[in-house]
């Protein structure tokens, strides 16, 4: 075999191997692993999985930002909740998310407590707390959600946020440029990054320009 074609060959299995390692940094997010025991669960209940979306996402964490640390007003008696016009006005420009690309809010799932848990048990023990909870989750309005986790400035008390939408996939809750802006602490789902909770480094799938770059390679060899 060629020289050249084992050097390319040599890059191409880089490549792919780190683009592997990038997807695993991904699946390293709190708020994305949130989403897919949600669409798990939609499933269970013969409800279609919901398109997991970035701009929503930030929107959820920026909601949860809106509370300043204040887990007794969650739930309970003394429960608030954001202004509705919070969403145009203050979380979407945070976001760097189009006004224009709103859709609605069908639905949205808050809880809070000091002790941080793993998703799956922030969704089984603090969202799902009745009857509800389980209606909100398997709506078949939904087509979108969006879920973020932060700690108040990186620690006690933790906060677990989704928000459901009927918006159009890649339509709906854009980012101008393309690139959400990235606020710390918390982690929020979809943007293809790798997240802690108090610390987020975004990262982007290669695959496709691995892929793209193969293909040019394989039509240059005549392969």
């Amino acid at each position: 075999m060629a020289p050249a074609v084992l050097w390319l060959l040599t890059v191409a299995l880089l490549s792919i191997s780190t683009s592997a390692d990038v997807q695993m940094k991904v699946a390293n997010n709190p708020a994305d692993q949130l989403v897919d025991v949600l669409n798990k669960n939609r499933t269970a209940h013969k409800a279609s999985s919901l398109y997991n979306n970035a701009g929503l996402a930030c929107i959820a964490l920026q909601y949860i930002k809106a509370y300043e640390g204040d887990c007794g007003a969650v739930g309970g008696a003394d429960a608030k909740k954001p202004a509705d016009s919070e969403f145009a006005a203050t979380f979407t420009p945070n976001c760097g998310v189009q006004v224009s690309s709103l859709s609605q809010i069908t639905g949205r799932l808050l809880g809070c407590q000091t002790k941080y848990v793993k998703p799956s048990e922030a969704f089984s023990e603090i969202l799902m707390k009745n009857e509800k909870s389980i209606n909100i989750v398997t709506d078949k309005n939904h087509t979108e959600v969006g879920a973020a986790v932060s700690g108040s400035d990186g620690g006690s008390p933790y906060f677990w946020c989704v928000l459901f939408s009927n918006g159009k996939a890649n339509s709906s809750f854009t980012f101008e440029g393309g690139e959400p802006r990235i606020s710390t602490p918390g982690c929020f789902s979809g943007a293809n990054d790798e997240c802690s909770g108090t610390h987020r480094s975004q990262t982007l799938y290669l695959w496709p320009y691995v892929a793209a770059a193969l293909v040019t390679v394989g039509y240059g060899l005549g392969l």
